[in-house]
């Protein structure tokens, strides 16, 4: 834990960063904080807040920018945001205009989150929750490759072949088969992931299988991805030489952007805020992504969020997206009927 002025002097950072895109000084902070030290006293809180790795100074002349520790620290001092009750009601009511159509909202909110939050924007259509295992049948094909066969909930059906180490039996697989089915009946891929059972090594094999097939099924919900906010990207002042944002363009046009930026887990509501090298994909680790579910829990789950510079305005894209999905759960529950997400 930082002491009250040292937090008060990286949140300064912070938010001077964040809307200034410049390196801050100290005489800076002492002007936006107002505190009655000296400019030796504020410089020698922030190169203890340099040494501890929440700021750097991109060269030794310049000021402090935030580290993603700094910036970490800064959201976690963001408590309750929301937007101001003018903005939820035009926004409320600019929903309320448009007809009942699920695309028509879709649209509409990508278009508010990027105009808003001045980065990209993405939602992608509710699909049903995670994939919930109801069976799995193994075929044996050969003396050692059989056909696994996964039948989810919903009637969704995924088939991989599988070769194992040893000669195997149609009787061994459908023992080893009826095990698994009264070990995952009704679970998540991610549920079936933290079970404690104990398995062979063929049936551990053979329950990874099973976690790719579910794997591969659950990232069917990124297809379908409404996106808009590019050119605000392209203007900000990380991206200027256009280097930067190639990769992620890539990521637009291969499709798998939200699959790379959506984090493993993200279940029930709230806004998650990953931020800089917190993400696992190598790929965006320059970036901060700020993002929710939204939709009806077990029924039609979709995702809302933000991808931007990890110079983020940050408790305005916490605020956007947090309301922008309740909305959109609310419509959801309209549409089909149900209970919606909470915040």
């Amino acid at each position: 834990m930082l002491c009250p002025r040292a937090a008060m002097i990286l949140n300064s950072i912070a938010r001077q960063y964040i809307s200034r895109a410049l390196p801050v000084s100290s005489a800076s902070v002492v002007d936006d904080c107002g505190l009655t030290v000296s400019s030796a006293t504020i410089r020698n809180e922030m190169t203890r807040l340099e040494e501890e790795g929440y700021i750097f100074r991109p060269h030794h002349a310049a000021g402090s920018i935030p580290s993603d520790k700094g910036y970490r620290y800064y959201v976690g001092t963001l408590k309750d945001v929301e937007l101001p009750l003018a903005e939820q009601l035009l926004i409320s009511h600019l929903f309320h205009q448009v007809e009942k159509e699920l695309e028509e909202w879709l649209n509409l909110a990508v278009t508010l989150i990027a105009q808003r939050v001045h980065n990209i924007a993405i939602v992608t259509m509710p699909r049903p929750a995670a994939g919930q295992f109801k069976h799995f049948e193994l075929v044996l094909l050969h003396d050692n490759l059989a056909l696994a066969v996964l039948v989810l909930r919903g009637a969704r059906v995924r088939q991989q072949l599988v070769t194992f180490d040893q000669v195997m039996s149609q009787a061994d697989l459908a023992v080893m088969a009826n095990q698994l089915n009264a070990a995952y009946s009704g679970l998540t891929r991610l549920q079936i992931r933290a079970k404690k059972v104990a398995l062979s090594p063929v049936e551990q094999q053979v329950t990874d299988c099973l976690l790719e097939m579910m794997k591969a099924e659950d990232r069917q919900e990124h297809e379908e991805l409404y996106i808009d906010g590019l050119h605000f990207m392209l203007n900000q002042p990380e991206f200027s030489r256009g280097q930067r944002i190639l990769p992620l363009m890539e990521l637009v046009e291969q499709r798998r952007l939200v699959g790379v930026t959506v984090p493993e887990g993200l279940e029930g509501s709230g806004v998650q805020v990953i931020i800089g090298q917190e993400n696992k994909a190598e790929v965006i680790q320059d970036l901060s992504v700020v993002i929710s579910r939204y939709g009806l829990p077990d029924e039609a789950v979709g995702t809302i969020g933000v991808i931007g510079p990890t110079r983020m305005p940050y408790a305005h894209a916490i605020s956007t997206v947090g309301y922008l999905s309740l909305l959109m759960s609310g419509l959801v529950a309209e549409l089909y009927g149900g209970n919606p997400l909470s915040s």
